[in-house]
């Protein structure tokens, strides 16, 4: 998993098959923690440990920024 989630030499925003966000640049409302698997059709799998989330969602627009914000607002405490 470690592996997965370092960066490649030439895009560091991008691991072994996993999208993610240093310094909150593809997702600025989220953790720089968090990473993303994204396929055919903008199906995602969306991860951010800090908060023990995981979420799986398809056929969406763009990169899911505003989804995700939308999504980790309503779920604060």
């Amino acid at each position: 998993i470690a592996q997965a989630l370092t960066p490649s030499k030439t895009k560091d925003d991008y691991g072994l098959l996993w999208w993610l966000n240093p310094g909150r640049k593809a997702w600025p409302a989220l953790s720089d923690k968090a990473f993303a698997a994204v396929g055919y059709g903008s199906n995602t799998i969306w991860v951010d440990p800090e908060r023990d989330l995981v979420v799986v969602w398809r056929w969406h627009q763009g990169n899911g920024s505003e989804f995700l914000r939308l999504l980790v607002d309503a779920i604060k405490d």
